[in-house]
């Protein structure tokens, strides 16, 4: 996974939205550079645990992208604060009655959540991603796979391709090699076919070759095109039989209306499936949508790509896959009440440091450099 989560128009409004900040600064910055842990005590911040954004380190202290981004901005404007852990709607209710001065996750920006409560701009761009069941299955779906559509079409076409040039060398040698090649013109095409299957596999038993002009160039040239052929049916048929073990009945966003879907209750992910008319099963964390894929309760589980990508890595490797490619672009921001007088305040740090290369120093130790 890319260590650099936003798109380049992302990057550039930062800087144009931070440069807006420093040369125009609201009165409430202006008027101060001060220590906010003067004005009040110990800020509420809600958060809830969602790796590698936030980790629960034991103890009541966290870690994780978010986590790193918030501390951040709390060192550098002087505010003192505590984490309350909450579910996603408890952060947002907290956020907008005044119980939590903040919630700091992995929270989307969303319109129907912009009604209750501010965001920060965006500190990190992905999208949705779908996790399948990891399909091992061994010896008997390796047998199983031999008898499908795709593995003997491959086979007919090498069929087809053996008793081409078995035609093409019997016509050459019926006359002048009757002894190998004569007989019915079944028994030479099959002497033929014999030929051609034994000079690909390279085999050579001698019992057949060629003796005339033509019939010695065709067979020149068939040694030669059976090698890449060879190489060609080969990988044709791992590949075959690979995605037959890996196989399952979602395969992109286009297989979700017909398939049991789980989601994380009050996700913005449930947001988007109810607009788009897709039944889905609600589970209360990550874990338990996990789990029902793996024991195939339902078909896919659907959620930002990094945070269930880095979950699979941890806890479900080869139980569990995620699908290459994502959708539905997810902006992350911190959440703030409506009219925060901080807002502004928090902008200006986190333009700026999601922009230093300390931000993607740490985007590459959570997510490496592919």
């Amino acid at each position: 996974m890319s260590s650099d989560k936003r798109p380049a128009f992302l990057k550039t409004l930062s800087g144009f939205l931070l440069a807006i900040l420093v040369v125009f600064p609201t009165d409430s910055w202006a008027a101060d550079n001060r220590n906010y842990e003067n004005d009040q005590d110990e800020l509420k911040v809600g958060t809830r645990v969602v790796p590698p954004f936030v980790i629960d380190e034991g103890d009541g202290e966290y870690s994780g992208i978010s986590i790193f981004l918030w501390e951040h901005i709390g060192n550098d404007l002087g505010l003192e604060f505590s984490y309350v852990e909450d579910d996603i709607q408890g952060m947002l209710d907290g956020v907008s009655e005044g119980e939590y001065f903040a919630a700091v996750s992995a929270l989307t920006i969303t319109s129907e959540r912009e009604e209750s409560v501010d965001f920060t701009h965006p500190f990190y761009v992905t999208g949705l991603g779908i996790a399948v069941p990891y399909k091992s299955t061994g010896l008997l779906g390796s047998i199983r796979s031999l008898f499908t559509p795709d593995f003997w079409w491959v086979v007919l076409l090498l069929i087809g391709l053996l008793l081409f040039w078995g035609v093409l060398v019997w016509i050459f040698e019926r006359q002048e090699n009757r002894e190998e090649f004569g007989g019915s013109a079944a028994e030479g095409i099959g002497n033929g076919f014999w030929w051609a299957a034994v000079t690909m596999t390279t085999v050579g038993y001698g019992d057949k070759s060629p003796r005339t002009l033509g019939g010695r160039i065709v067979g020149f040239i068939w040694m030669f095109t059976a090698i890449i052929v060879i190489s060609f049916f080969t990988a044709s048929i791992a590949s075959s039989l690979t995605v037959t073990q890996l196989d399952s009945r979602v395969t992109g966003p286009g297989d979700l209306p017909n398939a049991r879907v789980g989601v994380l209750v009050n996700s913005a992910t449930q947001e988007y499936m109810n607009q788009e008319n897709i039944r889905v099963q609600t589970f209360d964390s990550l874990d338990d949508g996990l789990e029902a894929v793996d024991e195939e309760r339902i078909d896919a589980f659907v959620h930002d790509a990094p945070i269930i990508g880095y979950m699979i890595q941890q806890d479900f490797r080869n139980r569990v896959r995620l699908l290459p490619n994502t959708f539905n672009d997810q902006y992350y921001g911190i959440v703030l009440p409506v009219n925060s007088e901080y807002r502004n305040q928090i902008n200006r740090v986190l333009l700026d440091f999601i922009n230093s290369e300390e931000w993607e120093s740490m985007l590459r130790d959570y997510f490496g450099d592919s």
